[in-house]
């Protein structure tokens, strides 16, 4: 049977419109998915957490390695929303599982939304990593819905604006003293831009022309403040690096973390930062993700590239200013390496050292067990409060 120029156009126009439908109905299916799957897991954790802060007077390491594995289940299903987005994740550059046992200082670029997210992923099949991980992250996501798990977990909030940077950065000084150290922590993360690539490129580009700076494209010249602080008070050099006064500040914050935390954790209490891992994400096309990508699937599937760089922390100078110097470098060295990825598609090799890429892979079985465990737990949890409910009245 011949067909006409109408009759194939109507097909094509038919089959479009399913494909359009069929997507609509994908995208509505992984939201009512991820909206449900919050419902059945953060409350689980939150429920399990309370419960378990009775016996934490008693023995507190216990609570908290069960609060880092729980923590880690909680971060994994997010990587299961990127997982099955179809949103690959490679790898390459230094291999960082030197870092395994250590205390260290992640520094990342920051594009979007989605950068978190991909760093869960990634982190998600390295045992040890997010279950001891510590974020310093945008005080907005404090009212979220995970901004309840990142206060249990003790994550730290910093205060973003001029005004607030002295108070937030002291904060942040006694965070370390009261939990990043008890509680044995090794993984603290940094976005040093502080914010968005897109918010900040012009402001960094005026400051860099003012400050006889390069102009960056790729990335914007990342603030030295946090950095300082922690180098300060858990760098190799802090016995050096430190006034009288902040020395003062450290004994006072010292002796208020042992009055309220002398039962958290013993282990590795005095270690300091000795790694220091440089990330850079670049993403396809230079087009970021964002998070409605990775809950909803609106993007087609693509790969995102993770690259690392390991440098001791010994390198970091103790004298502020050439630290200050130190980190603008990472951050020019970034901007370099992400102009080469994206006219070549790879990252540029370290000296002599070809750069082999590694795709990160994720556990379905692992992913099934862990969402089993939060229904299991929602539904026992349920349970209980009917039943306690049902006693009171």
């Amino acid at each position: 049977m011949n067909l006409t120029y109408k009759d194939i156009n109507l097909k094509l126009v038919r089959s479009f419109s399913i494909m359009a439908i069929l997507r609509y109905v994908r995208v509505a299916a992984r939201l009512a998915f991820a909206i449900v799957n919050n419902l059945y897991c953060i409350p689980a954790y939150v429920v399990w957490m309370m419960a378990l802060r009775l016996a934490r007077p008693l023995y507190a390491p216990l609570y908290w390695r069960v609060e880092g594995l729980m923590y880690h289940w909680l971060l994994a299903m997010v990587s299961l929303w990127t997982w099955t987005a179809g949103y690959e994740i490679v790898e390459s550059g230094d291999e960082p599982t030197v870092c395994t046992n250590r205390r260290t200082l992640v520094l990342a670029n920051h594009q979007s939304t989605a950068d978190v997210p991909m760093l869960m992923s990634t982190w998600n099949p390295r045992p040890g990593v997010l279950s001891n991980l510590m974020w310093i992250m945008d005080r907005v996501f404090k009212f979220t819905n995970f901004g309840i798990v990142s206060m249990l977990h003790k994550d730290f909030f910093i205060q973003a604006g001029k005004a607030k940077r002295e108070v937030s950065l002291e904060e942040l000084r006694e965070h370390i003293h009261q939990y990043y150290i008890p509680l044995g922590r090794q993984f603290m993360v940094l976005f040093p831009e502080g914010g968005f690539l897109h918010k900040r490129r012009e402001i960094s580009q005026r400051f860099a022309e003012k400050n006889n700076l390069p102009k960056l494209e790729y990335v914007s010249l990342p603030r030295a403040g946090a950095l300082k602080v922690i180098m300060e008070e858990v760098g190799p050099h802090r016995e050096q690096a430190g006034t009288s006064k902040s020395d003062n500040k450290k004994e006072n914050n010292v002796n208020n973390s042992k009055h309220s935390n002398s039962k958290i954790l013993d282990t590795n209490s005095g270690d300091s930062i000795e790694w220091i891992l440089d990330v850079t994400i670049a993403y396809p096309d230079r087009i970021p993700l964002h998070l409605i990508d990775v809950v909803c699937g609106f993007r087609e599937a693509c790969s995102t590239h993770i690259h690392y760089r390991l440098y001791p922390s010994t390198e970091v100078p103790s004298d502020p200013e050439a630290m200050t110097n130190w980190l603008y470098d990472r951050f020019i060295e970034k901007d370099k390496m992400l102009e080469e990825f994206y006219r070549t598609g790879q990252f540029p090799s370290k000296g002599n050292v070809p750069s082999v890429s590694r795709t990160v892979r994720q556990d379905n079985v692992r992913y099934l067990i862990l969402h089993l465990f939060f229904m299991a737990s929602t539904f026992m949890q349920y349970k209980v409060l009917c039943a306690l409910l049902s006693f009171i009245w």
